[in-house]
């Protein structure tokens, strides 16, 4: 396949031009464009024309009039151009407007300035072959390019498609003058491919976008195009589908090969199935229809790089070349999408002449190497992110690191969108130079991709057909085979288990016919149809081999991903018997799409936005509504707002964020709940810098946040006890010295100390004050002083005294000295009412410790969830939620991590089924995992795809997760584009986190340790504060390598590896027992041991919050709290550890001395103490 390159032909031209132009004496010719209207072909080519003539050196002057210019009034106008002397050229551009008369124009054009042949004089001279007519331009550029390429015209049999005056009739008189046989056509020509086929040279002229395929073009014909036509897309193209053509070229040099021409979304292919994919991505400002990539609302060249991905496999090549977009443009939500699944190897920045000569255009771009992870990473990495140069040009950070992939030199200047960047060429370098010495820097390892040993029969199976689903059953040429990745396997069972097989497969295929026709809403006769075939087809099988679910079938059919489906179609009893067919059998069970194309009000465009988008999507809503996105804005204030997060500082505010568009739109019930007290003062600065046309708007934000506002609660609603960590030390010190008054010499050396690292408090030099009788005798005792008292009494712990008496070893043992303690017992309670009459005496201690606290406690509103918007695509119409339910799954979508905590009953397992569902749909999340107990697991599944029958969903069983089987369910876990999987608890535990993770969260700790040690080594805390923490910090590598004992794991696929961004919990509370450090003593309900199972999920967990943002959990229990309180905790650190950094609750001791207190209680039990709620 030769490509006939204009630009080859225009480059011999001008050199030609050029020639003349030095031998002229008369001055520089110049070419008057004339365009009438902005017809967007029009627009493309005169922008070509000008670029052409100018880089010729010749002169253009372009005159452009409106659409509706009149016929006297464009007449006039073209009178002066065509008699300006200046003018030796004119180039009209056509067709021309109804009501201006063409004819009268062509007429009026003088012959020698006729550029493109329209007078009726030149048109004459071009049919009687004399040469001293203009042809039209680009009837004489066939000719010319022909014979550049040396291509014979003489005795050709030429086919010309158009038969316009412009190319067309023209082009066959100047052909039919080079003594070929030309047949010109029109587009309703009879049989017209076969016309074509006929033609030795093929001339596209039709005007018709991409009209002419592979079926029009005959064997070794010579193709030209010279249509320039606006696709749907927007998009220029010629009159020739290449793709067709260089489809068919492809598949004659590569025989072996499978080529597929269509478009990539049409495409069937496996995932994590290629090694390589290289290409130049399609660019422009438009969407690709695929429902799996729809949520993602991707332009064309995001959708070529997101699939592309789910293509390659672990350790597979992207390489694509792209516009400069893809790395520099402001908003990183692809680049963050992509850096998630692959890692950059490198980029190599082209200058914006590369593709001139071949493709004719001038576009600063890039290629792109990106190597596919194994697994969804969390980690920010720098390519996502922009940087300015030295030179101050904004471009990704990646090229500001590494100016060496820069094969050009960065440079701003003025296009049609504004000022821009640019990659301009080097004088006198050679770009394949440049090129090979930067592809030097790429490093990266391809391992090649590690294949299960082959064994005899492997030699049997055959390509996966991309039409079969993978691990599915399928029959080809009358044997059956088992497809996994990329091979068909056959299978060898008994006859009876061979037939079942064939029996389910039939089945399988009926049942997702009757889904598809339900899906895209088939009229009811096609579903009744296709009903009465299932029915006949189960009665069939299971007179012979039993019911669906019955032992035999399962062990026959359970491999195939469609088995739980075609359970489903039974409804069993407790006993196991057939209770009733399933809903699927007689109606409809899949509620269809129905696209929402338009509304008539602003807020039905906001609640169908909520509903596809899952946010406020103003073009969205524009596009429904056919208002402006202004519009929306100003109809909907008081609905919506505009989510300021800014600095609570006007002077640390920068300029570029003194904007209101900076931030995204949000529903009310949104921004006006969450951190209410911050967002006013965040509002209230955004309003001192906000532009004057935004002050309006950010005011109205500011008194929307007022009223909403929490009253703030006084000192009589405020409970304080001694050790809350709210309270300033500075107050407690305060509160040490008026009640013991140490004497004037010791009172600055005895300090209240506190360690963040361990929430420990502590007092420095306890016992400088010995001779104070309020110390050792009103507070205190003899053998405790009041100072030892007190930092127990922060520490919350119940004080006690003892004696050490020696054993037969001679060895010291502790003996609690009953009196004594309860003496001193009776001191600290003395000093805890002294303290709740002290704390709030003083105004200005009063004022102090109020605000502080409603600042802390008290600054938030709740939201309140509304689900009624949310449509439940594809859920079964015959199934009704309930109003709490649909409010769960609003709270679900759109707030963070989530506890379900109804009774039982209450429908809590519908309620994570359509969350999963909606969230994967709007493209919330990309995979859930749901854990349930073990013997529940296929009751799961039930209930599933009785609620969405069209789902699909992988289901563990116990035998998947036997050691020979859980690599490869992993895997399928990992590789697989499922709705959601279902295990079970201890299936769950058995995927084990990655080291490296667990050695970052040890690491971790360690450092928080060594921190705290430090501080309180600077703090001068006494030596058995900082024992303390050194033996923790020892402790700590030994504890956690314990707790996260690999034994009862397989090293193979870690849990970041599967790809799960949404984690379901049911049956929470059987992950209650998580440890927690504590310096309480003998309290019932804190778990002195930890659970291998809690700690695991924990780790889970915090994986999840830092790849999602606090929105990756789901817990769901009827018995929340069981035993104590300790246990709402435990539920606080799986699903609000962020929020208890902030409030700085991280410690239980902490979050126990705000929110729960300790009661001594006579219980038979050995424990004395029970934390109880406030």
């Amino acid at each position: 396949m030769q490509i006939l390159k204009g630009a080859e032909v225009s480059s011999a031209i001008k050199e030609r031009v050029q020639e003349q132009l030095a031998g002229l004496k008369a001055g520089i010719p110049r070419l008057a464009i004339v365009r009438v209207g902005e017809r967007p072909d029009d627009i493309s080519y005169e922008r070509g024309a000008v670029k052409k003539m100018e880089a010729f050196g010749l002169q253009v002057q372009c005159f452009h009039y409106p659409e509706d210019i009149s016929n006297e009034e464009f007449q006039e106008e073209f009178f002066k151009i065509n008699g300006d002397r200046d003018v030796t050229g004119i180039l009209l551009l056509r067709p021309l407007p109804r009501q201006i008369r063409e004819k009268d124009i062509e007429n009026m054009i003088s012959p020698e300035k006729d550029l493109d042949g329209i007078s009726p004089i030149n048109i004459a001279k071009v049919f009687a072959g004399d040469d001293s007519g203009f042809a039209p331009c680009t009837a004489e550029a066939v000719v010319q390019v022909l014979r550049h390429y040396q291509i014979p015209i003489e005795g050709k049999r030429v086919t010309i498609v158009g038969r316009s005056m412009v190319v067309g009739r023209p082009l066959s008189m100047l052909l039919v003058k080079e003594n070929a046989t030309v047949t010109i056509c029109h587009t309703r020509t009879r049989d017209l491919p076969k016309t074509c086929q006929n033609g030795e040279i093929l001339v596209a002229a039709a005007g018709k976008a991409r009209m002419l395929n592979q079926k029009y073009v005959g064997q070794d014909a010579v193709v030209i195009d010279v249509g320039i036509n606006v696709d749907e897309n927007g998009k220029l193209c010629g009159d020739v589908e290449l793709d067709s053509i260089s489809g068919r070229i492809a598949g004659q040099l590569y025989q072996n090969a499978s080529i597929s021409v269509n478009g990539f979304e049409t495409v069937q292919m496996p995932d994590s199935f290629f090694d390589v994919a290289v290409g130049n991505v399609p660019f422009g400002d438009f969407k690709v229809l695929d429902k799996r990539y729809d949520k993602h609302h991707w332009l064309i060249h995001d959708y070529f790089f997101g699939k592309t991905l789910d293509k390659v496999r672990p350790g597979g090549i992207v390489a694509f070349i792209t516009s400069k977009g893809t790395l520099d443009k402001e908003n990183s939500a692809v680049r963050k999408y992509l850096a998630q699944r692959a890692d950059l190897i490198g980029a190599i920045r082209l200058p914006d002449n590369t593709f001139k000569q071949n493709a004719g255009t001038e576009v600063t771009s890039d290629i792109i190497f990106l190597q596919k992870r194994d697994h969804i990473t969390d980690l920010d990495q720098d390519w996502v992110h922009l940087d300015t140069d030295e030179n101050g040009i904004r471009m990704n950070r990646y090229f500001v690191q590494h100016p060496e992939m820069i094969l050009g030199d960065m440079v701003m200047e003025s296009t049609r969108f504004g000022p821009d960047s640019a990659c301009k060429a080097r004088e006198g370098e050679d770009l394949s130079e440049q090129l090979a010495n930067a592809i030097q820097f790429l490093q990266a390892e391809i391992k090649p991709y590690e294949l299960e040993e082959l064994d005899e029969e492997e030699d049997r199976a055959i390509p996966a057909a991309p039409s079969v689903k993978n691990f599915s059953y399928t029959v080809v040429d009358g044997q059956v085979y088992y497809r996994e990745n990329s091979l068909m396997h056959p299978v060898e069972v008994s006859v009876t288990a061979e037939n079942r097989i064939r029996g389910m497969i039939e089945l399988r295929e009926c049942v997702r016919r009757l889904i598809d026709y339900q899906t895209e809403g088939y009229p009811d006769e096609d579903i009744a149809a296709e009903q009465q075939k299932l029915n006949a087809l189960y009665d069939s099988f299971t007179a012979k081999y039993g019911l669906l679910n019955s032992r035999g079938n399962k062990l026959a059919f359970s491999e195939d991903s469609s088995y739980c489906l075609l359970c489903s179609l039974e409804v069993l009893d407790e006993q196991g018997n057939l209770k009733r067919k399933a809903d699927m059998f007689t109606r409809r069970t899949i509620r269809p799409h129905v696209a929402v194309t338009s509304v008539d009000t602003a807020s039905e465009a906001l609640a169908v936005s909520i509903s596809e988008k899952a946010r406020v999507d103003m073009d969205y809503m524009a596009e429904l509504s056919g208002k402006s996105p202004e519009e929306l804005e100003k109809e909907l204030a008081g609905v919506i707002y505009r989510d300021i997060r800014c600095a609570e500082n006007p002077e640390d505010i920068l300029p570029s964020l003194a904007d209101l568009s900076r931030y995204p739109l949000v529903t009310a019930d949104e921004y006006l709940s969450g951190k209410v007290r911050q967002k006013l003062r965040m509002a209230k600065a955004f309003l001192e810098v906000a532009p004057d046309n935004q002050k309006e708007t950010a005011r109205r934000n500011m008194e929307a946040l007022e009223a909403v506002q929490p009253q703030d609660l006084g000192a009589g609603e405020i409970g304080v006890r001694i050790g809350a960590n709210w309270v300033p030390i500075e107050v407690y010190q305060q509160f040490m010295v008026e009640l013991l008054t140490p004497n004037y010499y010791v009172r600055d050396r005895i300090k209240i100390l506190r360690s963040e690292a361990t929430g420990q408090w502590s007092i420095r030099e306890k016992n400088a004050d010995r001779s104070n009788v309020k110390a050792n005798t009103t507070y205190g005792t003899k053998r405790m002083s009041a100072y030892h008292i007190l930092e127990q009494t922060l520490n919350q712990r119940d004080v006690r005294v003892f004696d050490y008496i020696e054993d037969e070893n001679g060895k010291k043992k502790p003996v609690l000295n009953k009196k004594e303690t309860a003496i001193a017992q009776d001191r600290q309670e003395l000093i805890k009412q002294k303290f709740a009459e002290w704390i709030w005496k003083d105004i200005d201690r009063r004022e102090l410790l109020c605000r502080i606290y409603n600042e802390t406690f008290n600054g938030v509103r709740p939201r309140e969830y509304d689900g009624r918007h949310i449509r439940f695509e594809g859920m079964n119409p015959e199934i009704s939620l309930r109003p709490h339910q649909i409010n769960a799954i609003a709270h679900i979508l759109y707030g963070g991590n989530t506890l379900l905590a109804h009774e039982v009953g209450a429908g809590k397992t519908y309620e994570m089924v359509a969350a999963a569902m909606e969230m994967k749909r709007l493209g919330l999340c990309t995979k859930s995992l749901i854990v349930v107990p073990n013997h529940i697991t296929e009751q799961w599944a039930a209930e599933w795809l009785q609620l969405y029958p069209s789902a699909n969903i992988l289901v563990a069983t116990k035998k998947d997760f036997e050691t020979q089987n859980r690599k490869k369910f992993c895997s399928r876990i990992a590789t697989g584009d499922y709705d959601a999987i279902v295990i079970g608890h201890s299936q769950f535990e058995k995927i084990p986190m990655s080291v490296e993770r667990q050695q970052a969260i040890l690491e971790r700790q360690i450092e928080e340790i060594l921190e705290g040690i430090e501080q309180a080594k600077a703090q001068k805390a006494e030596r058995y504060t900082v024992k303390q923490m050194e033996r923790t910090r020892k402790s700590l590598e030994t504890r956690l390598a314990k707790l996260n004992d690999q034994s009862r794991k397989d090293d193979v696929v870690t849990f970041e590896q599967l790809g799960i961004d949404r984690l379901f919990i049911d049956e929470s509370h059987y992950f209650k027992n998580l440890f927690l450090a504590t310096k309480m003593r003998n309290v019932g309900g804190i778990a002195q041991t930890e659970a291998q199972k809690s700690s695991d999920l924990f780790m889970k967990t915090q994986y999840l919050d830092e790849l999602t943002g606090g929105r990756g959990t789901i817990f769901a229990t009827g018995t929340p709290i069981s035993n104590s309180m300790v246990e709402l905790y435990t539920i606080q650190r799986y699903l609000q550890y962020r929020l208890l950094q902030e409030m700085g609750l991280i410690h239980f001791d902490d979050w126990a001395s705000n929110f729960g207190e300790t009661v001594t209680a006579i219980e038979l039990s050995p424990e004395g103490y029970t934390l109880v709620g406030r």
